[in-house]
């Protein structure tokens, strides 16, 4: 057989394979995934309320407490939620070198029905003094044991 009788052999087969795949995974509709969503907002909701009032503990609550954990910042990765957490610690010494939190431009996006990925802006507003900071990440949510938790997060400063 020459590859022009193979190529509509080929093509056909394909495209049932593709179909085939297609049927296994079935999209679930955007409004099934909203109370997962509300909850993932709420996990950011809460650490930025912790965060605003000097409680670093409390932020990395909403982080998975694993040794698994991943933090990529601009100093590279990070492994491990004690790790992340002194990190934090070390940056961010005092209230005032915190600043207030603040996220915006949120989009979540399911991928699958016990994980989700997190696109948004960060902002710390600071005395002039200190300066404000802010940038991007993309967070990957997992849920683990009924809670939604951050299990990787890669932040950036603009």
């Amino acid at each position: 057989m020459n590859f022009q009788m193979k190529k509509p052999l080929f093509l056909a087969l394909f495209g049932l394979a593709a179909a085939g795949l297609a049927g296994c995974a079935t999209p679930r509709p955007a409004a099934a995934f909203d109370p997962e969503r509300r909850a993932i907002v709420q996990v950011l909701t809460t650490q930025t309320a912790a965060w605003n009032r000097g409680d670093i503990p409390g932020f990395m609550a909403g982080y998975w407490a694993s040794d698994s954990l991943v933090f990529i910042g601009r100093k590279g990765p990070t492994y491990g939620w004690q790790s992340t957490l002194a990190n934090y610690q070390k940056s961010y010494p005092t209230a005032a070198a915190m600043g207030q939190l603040d996220f915006s431009g949120l989009r979540v996006t399911p991928l699958g029905a016990e994980a989700a990925q997190v696109v948004g802006r960060w902002h710390l507003a600071r005395p002039a003094a200190q300066g404000d900071l802010g940038g991007w990440f993309l967070l990957i949510f997992k849920k683990i044991d009924g809670r939604w938790l951050v299990v990787a997060d890669h932040t950036n400063s603009a």
